[in-house]
């Protein structure tokens, strides 16, 4: 008795996260998946799941007629606290309306249903338009267009609930500009768009910015936050790693509308094409994003176990949104996936052919921050010198080596050595100077003989198991090997080709609900990273479906998905809404007003340095050290760290944009983390959203953003034919894409007087300010009142600098 009392405890233990608007699931048609699967999945799963192993008392509520399910309600409904579930010591009572669904469920029947996301998504029909859903004083014809738009409407129409009105041209080319390209649109750019009353005045502008190679840029950062690129290895030396052509391949991937299917084979296995292309190899360097542990710090086994079980997880948070990490130890407790199929997934990247840690120190090649297997990618001129080079340091080591097995040498031989000697070192540093200044990547390269997989015990990666083949998990439709023989041994192409065959059900969800998280600011399904039991239902599951067999038919074409997206109806709403509004939604589930929320930090950057005109527009190449306060990497680095000193670069290179900047794992880039950018040392499906004082006083006090004020400050002083309203004016169009309200701008010219009043009291703080630029066109000032002007429409463009409008997505 006292057994079953426990087993039963162990049933609700946890409070549920609810479905969304679960104060409304009452009174609507229960569903399994929405309703009933988020209770069970949060309070049973973990003791009466999947997970074999671990099931209590061998009962599991995963599945249909394993319990006696009237005895769950009889517990979760008694009244005595010996009895009651969950037990009063765990203070997480079940609320009344959590228990009301179960009871109705029960009483229903019990269905089961298979998890929506492992069904293969079946074209839906678009609902008909639901005119009771339009905003009032809006043309029909306006949400007619857009099949995205109709099935929002319906969900609205469903909740007995209107859209907005759209927002106004310039808060709409501020939005879809900072979307497309993450830079805002300049003064000219804005005032063209409401200048345009034709029908095709958004759709010009929508094309022309997916047609600039900023969009590229911008599309890239959200790709390298998921696959955890960085510019180092990570872990404890977290030594320089090279692999900007990857980040560059991704960037020309996205400007040349590379099909995302291709875009995942070339990742995935580019190096296994039959003659794969330089493009294609480097791609394949996705493989190698994973951290690196330093030579001697574990032994290599360990290792190579930690790189392929990260490497596992990658595939399986990019391309299909699981947790599949949790089953290397036991099986999932949530979702069906054994830990035989986190294994067989496993083998797929048990052939690597290289070394499992960091090269050893003093090498080239690990100055350059490579570990073979790594492509180089040479200039004509650079092969020319490497040949040249290679030959002479060849010839002169042949010839010092001669000299030295020389038996009797005398006075003209020992010479001859000491000047060869000398030959040969020269020569030598010249072609290690020269390597250092030859783009290299890493890339992926398999072992000829395949090495046996294993399941291991408890994650133990030196106790193995049964062994095991390349597969994919069983509860997901089967892998087809492209060979002619059934019986050959899947490849990590076959695997590839999987991901994208139209029977896969998580590909393409995962893949469009990422891209619909860009521009609204949580995706469709809000847990991007967790499609399984955990994760949230989608909150509307059709338009999920509608677009990913959408994407698919259309050849996975990436910038017609997006076009979809940013011409709705539903994209172009006014994100303002009253009080009552944000409160029945304040997530925007329903998509009833444009979505509002904070940018991410690389926006928040480059459109402070793009306004004030100091972005530096250079696409490619080397990442940059952007100046950033001292000491912060001596706090993590140890002195065999390489590189163990921050140095920061120098001239036009520190304002480029923030997709260039390195990316240290162990101390990232503190202007970009302080607004939640991650380390990149997993796979980040999306990005935490925080206020805290410490954003507030990086907007205030950054260098680089006090630069750019100064900057801009400098450029408006030059416009001789503005007066000082008309400067200021100026300035917060430019910077916000709006001109201002008679309060706003009569605030800010009484800012600027009063700022003059005080360097006109002390000319030495202006004179101070301006010394302190790191801008020479700056610092060139030096006339006295010249020098009280600039400080002072400086200290008002940095405080527009600190508008909400800067960091908010409206």
């Amino acid at each position: 008795m006292m057994h079953r009392f426990f087993v039963w405890t162990l049933l609700f233990v946890t409070w549920p996260i609810g479905p969304v608007f679960s104060e409304e699931a009452t009174i609507d048609p229960l569903s399994f998946n929405d309703d009933v699967r988020p209770i069970l999945s949060n309070h049973c799963f973990a003791c009466h799941g999947p997970d074999e192993k671990h099931r209590e008392s061998d009962v599991r509520l995963d599945v249909p007629d394993e319990v006696d399910l009237d005895e769950v309600i009889a517990r979760i409904t008694s009244d005595d606290p010996d009895v009651v579930m969950p037990p009063p010591e765990l203070n997480k009572p079940l609320r009344t309306a959590q228990i009301e669904t179960m009871r109705r469920w029960i009483d229903g029947g019990a269905g089961y249903d298979q998890h929506w996301a492992f069904v293969t998504p079946a074209a839906v029909p678009v609902p008909e338009l639901a005119t009771t859903a339009i905003p009032s004083g809006v043309d029909s014809r306006d949400w007619d267009d857009s099949a995205i738009d109709r099935f929002v409407l319906a969900r609205l129409a469903a909740k007995h609930r209107t859209a907005s009105g759209p927002a106004d041209k310039q808060t709409l080319i501020r939005r879809v500009t900072l979307d497309l390209t993450g830079l805002p649109p300049s003064i000219d750019e804005v005032q063209a768009f409401v200048d345009d009353d034709s029908d095709e005045a958004f759709a010009t502008v929508v094309d022309r910015l997916m047609a600039s190679p900023h969009y590229g840029e911008h599309m890239a950062r959200y790709w390298l936050d998921l696959v955890r690129f960085a510019d180092t290895n990570g872990l404890h030396h977290d030594h320089y790693r090279e692999m900007t052509p990857y980040r560059d391949w991704v960037i020309d991937s996205f400007n040349d509308n590379l099909p995302f299917d291709d875009f995942i084979k070339f990742q995935v296995a580019g190096d296994l094409f039959p003659d794969p292309s330089k493009e294609q190899l480097i791609a394949s360097g996705f493989n190698r994003l994973h951290l690196i542990i330093d030579v001697g710090t574990a032994l290599p086994e360990e290792s190579f176990f930690r790189n392929v079980v990260d490497q596992v997880t990658s595939v399986g948070t990019a391309f299909m949104g699981l947790t599949v990490q949790c089953a290397v130890c036991h099986d999932h407790k949530y979702d069906p996936i054994t830990q035989r199929d986190f294994y067989q997934l496993y083998a797929f990247y048990n052939n690597f052919d290289g070394a499992p840690e960091t090269g050893r120190r003093g090498t080239i090649d690990f100055k350059r921050g490579l570990q073979w297997p790594y492509l180089e990618l040479p200039s004509d001129e650079q092969k020319a010198e490497r040949k040249r080079l290679d030959k002479l340091v060849a010839e002169l080591g042949k010839e010092e080596k001669k000299l030295k097995q020389k038996k009797e040498k005398d006075a003209t031989d020992e010479q001859n050595l000491k000047d060869v000697s000398e030959r040969f070192a020269k020569a030598t540093k010249q072609r290690d100077a020269l390597l250092l200044q030859i783009p290299a990547t890493l890339v992926m390269k398999e072992r000829d003989e395949v090495r046996q997989a294993h399941i291991l015990i408890r994650g133990g990666y030196d106790q193995p198991g049964d062994p095991v083949q390349r597969q994919t998990p069983g509860f997901l439709p089967p892998l087809k090997t492209s060979g002619a023989d059934s019986s050959e041994v899947p490849t990590r192409m076959d695997l590839a080709e999987w991901f994208t065959s139209p029977e896969q059900p998580l590909t393409a969800r995962v893949t469009v609900n990422r891209f619909w998280q860009q521009f609204f600011g949580v995706g469709l399904v809000k847990t991007a990273e967790d499609f399984g039991a955990q994760g949230q239902s989608p909150s509307h599951p059709e338009l999920l479906d509608h677009l990913a067999t959408r994407f698919t038919a259309s050849g996975w074409d990436v910038k017609a998905l997006v076009r979809s997206i940013v011409m709705s109806s539903t994209y172009r709403q006014t994100s303002t809404a009253d009080a009552e509004a944000f409160g029945d939604d304040p997530d925007n589930r329903l998509l009833a007003r444009g979505s509002r929320f904070r940018l991410d930090a690389e926006v928040i950057r480059d459109q402070v340095l793009c306004v004030s005109g100091l972005l530096n527009p250079e696409m490619s190449g080397k990442s940059v050290k952007v100046p950033q306060p001292r000491g912060l990497w001596e706090t993590v680095v140890m002195p065999s760290s390489y590189p163990n000193t921050f140095v920061p670069d120098e001239g036009d290179q520190i304002f480029r944009r923030s997709i260039y900047t390195f990316w240290k794992r162990g101390m990232p880039p503190p202007q970009m983390t302080i607004f939640d950018a991650p380390s990149r040392e997993s796979c980040i499906a999306r990005r935490e959203r925080t206020n805290t004082p410490l954003q507030a006083l990086l907007m205030m006090n950054e260098k680089q953003y006090f630069s750019a004020a100064m900057n801009f400050a400098r450029s408006l002083r030059a416009r001789s034919d503005l007066t000082t309203t008309q400067r200021i004016a100026s300035a917060y169009q430019t910077i916000t894409s709006k001109m201002p309200s008679d309060a706003a701008l009569e605030t800010l010219a009484e800012a600027y007087q009063q700022f003059e009043a005080t360097y006109t009291a002390d000319p030495q703080a202006a004179a101070a300010m301006i010394e302190s630029s790191t801008l020479a066109a700056v610092r060139a000032i030096d006339d006295s009142t010249a020098q009280i002007e600039l400080a002072a429409m400086t200290m008002v463009v940095h405080s527009m600098f600190n508008l909400d409008r800067i960091k908010t997505h409206e």
